[in-house]
């Protein structure tokens, strides 16, 4: 997946509402002592030290797969593949392994639904590769699975083998705990996330079927966000920005780097960079955006709080524009953005190239037409010696799921027993994930995590010293279970 962000907000916890819910296992937050007791959920029926077993299982499945090197480029996913397969085939999941090019591989496992009624099934979906690290930034090494000061360190341990690993023993425990099913439940992992999508476009056009013509998919995307200790809200995505990823390339004379050359490529390119810096995409609202802002005004500062009830009329305040730019959670949301993230130009200090070039990371909201928005590029530039082009010839629109399902219910259901006090909330994602693939398919996809995590944290995802804590993957999955329970158990109501 590509980088979160989030809406950097404030919410006050009472102190009887802390008091209120106190766990008494490690997978909780706590367990209701006083006043009326939460909704019971399917994990409350299972014995505690069969619970401790899934805690336990999670922790060491994760070390397990952090140690998987599926670095994309190349990805080597049937690595991950095969140790998923020979869990699922131990626990007596029907399951198949998909080799659709050398070393690369896509896993579908099912549990199917056993009430003579059934319902359209429900995907877990992860995506088994993850981005490039360079050990010498990190304490412990990106594959170690390290556990360091009560975290799991590796590349993946936030995007996305964590909820990979808690959709795994969700599937685990709805076999040993014999759940009657209403859906089938079908869990899917996919190569080449990270890169061209491969694996999900592949079992797409191959493996329709096995698919089950699925009603809800749950993906990565979503944030829990805590900051000192307090949960700010639970994020669902229901809709993800558009990648629209650009090459630069200045062209200029070359030459000895020991005769300065005004206009050669890499000076043309620095300046032609500065200017694209230095634009100012226009502020926009989207639906979804308006709905998490005024949702979330309750919990900000009175004047903060003014501002996102009438975010309309506030962007166009000149000293709030300035403060949407500071704010990293809040930019993304209201624009389109662009960062810049690789350059290239001579292979050696003392040769001027004849062309420099720069890629920059584009993200399009929803709606955005990706022509329109290159030819305002160029004319930034305004300079004929550099070409923009497109890094990929397609273009994927950008498209939403709804919030009036049973499973957004469920989001909403399971976090007020989990997260008591915490708004849940229809939120768009920063990035990119394959839930735009799945859509069409008449599918309504949710970006949706069991964990919390910290902005430290968080910003581990493509960075260095990803890691998650290992509290949380301890409780994260029962999380996940009562979700996936509330809407496929037989006693479970529909849309």
């Amino acid at each position: 997946m590509v980088e979160p962000g989030v809406c950097a907000r404030r919410i006050n916890f009472s102190l009887s509402l802390i008091l209120i819910f106190l766990f008494t296992c490690s997978w909780c937050y706590g367990s209701s002592t006083e006043g009326p007791a939460p909704t019971p959920l399917a994990s409350d029926a299972i014995p505690p030290d069969r619970m401790q077993q899934y805690s336990d299982l999670a922790v060491e499945w994760m070390q397990q797969y952090l140690r998987i090197d599926t670095t994309n480029p190349p990805g080597n996913e049937m690595r991950t593949a095969q140790f998923l397969k020979k869990i699922l085939d131990q626990e007596g999941i029907e399951n198949q392994v998909f080799e659709y090019l050398p070393g690369r591989a896509n896993l579908w496992a099912r549990l199917p639904h056993t009430a003579p009624l059934s319902r359209r099934p429900i995907i877990l979906l992860s995506h088994m590769d993850v981005v490039t690290s360079d050990a010498v930034h990190w304490k412990a090494p990106p594959f170690s699975g390290s556990i360091v000061n009560g975290a799991i360190y590796g590349r993946g341990a936030q995007d996305m083998k964590d909820e990979g690993l808690a959709q795994l023993v969700v599937m685990v425990m709805l076999k040993r705990e014999k759940v009657a099913l209403s859906r089938d439940i079908i869990f899917l992992a996919v190569s080449d996330e990270e890169a061209g999508g491969t694996g999900t476009d592949w079992m797409i056009t191959n493996q329709r079927d096995l698919l089950g013509n699925a009603e809800f998919l749950i993906n990565e995307g979503g944030e829990n966000l805590l900051d000192g200790g307090k949960l700010k809200y639970v994020g669902v995505d229901v809709g993800e920005k558009s990648p629209f990823w650009l090459h630069v390339v200045a062209h200029g004379r070359p030459g000895h780097g020991s005769r300065p050359i005004p206009d050669s490529g890499p000076n043309r390119l620095v300046r032609a960079l500065s200017r694209i810096l230095a634009y100012h995409t226009p502020l926009k609202v989207l639906p979804v955006v308006d709905e998490f802002l005024k949702d979330m005004a309750p919990y900000e500062p009175p004047a903060r709080a003014r501002r996102f009830r009438n975010i309309g009329q506030a962007i166009l305040d000149k000293s709030f524009q300035e403060e949407i730019e500071r704010d990293e959670s809040l930019n993304f949301m209201l624009r389109n953005t662009i960062s810049l993230t690789r350059f290239g130009g001579s292979e050696q200090t003392n040769v001027i190239p004849p062309e420099a070039w720069a890629n920059l990371d584009v993200r399009l909201l929803p709606g955005e037409d990706p022509k329109q928005f290159l030819e305002s590029i160029k004319r930034v530039i305004a300079d004929p010696n550099v070409t923009v082009e497109p890094e990929n010839k397609e273009f994927r629109v950008a498209n939403a799921s709804r919030t009036n399902t049973a499973m957004f219910d469920a989001f909403k259901r399971v976090s007020k027993h989990y997260f008591p006090g915490t708004p849940v909330l229809p939120r768009l994602d920063s990035g990119y994930t394959e839930n735009q693939r799945y859509r069409p398919l008449g599918i309504d996809c949710y970006g949706f995590t069991p964990y919390t995590t910290t902005a430290e944290e968080g910003a581990t995802e493509h960075g260095n010293d990803e890691r998650i804590r290992v509290e949380e993957v301890r409780r994260g999955p029962r999380v996940l279970y009562d979700v996936v329970t509330a809407v496929a158990v037989a006693k479970s109501g529909g849309n």
